[in-house]
């Protein structure tokens, strides 16, 4: 076997990733904003000044200069200058910006610059992802991997003030690393944080994900991911379902299906190609595992996926 795959890789390029760049908020003076509960990804940094971000059901977090911050599906949050700010909806605020630009408050008297972004995932396999994000990762300005990030963002930033060619693509790009980078800092901060995402620097189990992302088709055994992991095959059970919160096993099959739905959505193999480019011996093999795990047949998945992209209406209407 060649070099190992990269599960963070893999999964979010599963999920192509759309990134939207929120307008930069320019704000004086006390004020807050209320923003509605939001699916997938939300990241921010504080470019100058503090603010405090407050999450329904959690305390408060002071946000300083050079902060960044990540919010995975989070509830109703409010961003405010003060604890006692009154808040207000963001979102008619948002759609106010002029030049990606909203302001509260004197431009003379501004001490608080926040620039944000979010990224929504194809539906099809976004709980892959989904269901293990933290909530909040919290990267202090001080941290060393804070100063990585301020160049990640200063170049975001000044990508945002250019039309030049191939704008979006780079904002793409820029946007994912510090994403990627934001995740590491969560698995680095958490004790020891469940699923596979926190499992990915812990040697052993590490090692036989990044096994089984690399060669999905393999018959993968117990035995041969334990030895890959340098366990004995109980130990690793043991281990592996108490990181990722599933057995190994069960594990490859989630991956495997996530592979086959996202193959169907997008009409790329035959059902018959497809069962042996993930590892099944026959399309009945694949098609019997794909129904317990999804919950219909690869052929009504795929029917069901074509109907909704033709019937899916045009950008902008």
């Amino acid at each position: 076997m060649l070099g190992f795959s990269d599960p963070i890789a893999d999964t979010i390029g599963l999920l192509r990733p759309r990134t939207v760049i929120d307008p930069a908020l320019h704000a004086a003076g006390p004020w807050a904003l209320r923003f509605d509960q939001s699916s997938h990804v939300k990241i921010g940094v504080i470019a100058r000044g503090t603010c405090w971000l407050t999450l329904d059901g959690h305390k408060p977090v002071r946000l300083e200069e050079g902060d960044f911050y990540l919010l995975g599906n989070p509830p109703p949050y409010v961003l405010a200058s003060t604890l006692t700010a009154p808040s207000r909806p963001a979102k008619p605020l948002w759609e106010s910006a002029e030049d990606g630009v909203v302001r509260i408050g004197s431009e003379a008297e501004e001490d608080t610059y926040l620039c944000s972004g979010f990224f929504s995932f194809e539906d099809t396999n976004a709980p892959v992802l989904t269901q293990v994000l933290p909530l909040f990762v919290l990267v202090r300005a001080a941290d060393p991997r804070g100063k990585l990030l301020a160049h990640l963002s200063e170049l975001l930033v000044s990508e945002t003030r250019t039309a030049a060619a191939g704008s979006s693509l780079v904002l793409n790009h820029l946007a994912q690393v510090l994403f990627v980078h934001m995740l590491r800092a969560h698995a680095e901060q958490a004790d020891q944080p469940t699923g596979w995402l926190g499992a990915l620097n812990d040697d052993g189990i590490g090692a036989a994900l990044r096994a089984m992302h690399t060669d999905a088709a393999h018959p993968w055994t117990l035995k041969e991911l334990a030895d890959i992991s340098h366990m004995s095959r109980s130990a690793f059970a043991s281990s592996f379902k108490g990181r990722v919160g599933t057995t190994p096993l069960d594990y490859l099959i989630q991956w495997r299906m996530s592979l086959a739905r996202d193959a169907l959505g997008r009409g790329t193999r035959t059902i018959s190609e497809l069962a042996f480019m993930i590892g099944y011996q026959s399309e009945s093999a694949f098609s019997t595992a794909f129904r317990r795990v999804v919950g219909s047949s690869p052929r009504q998945f795929r029917d069901a996926s074509t109907c909704a992209v033709n019937g899916r209406p045009e950008q902008g209407h």
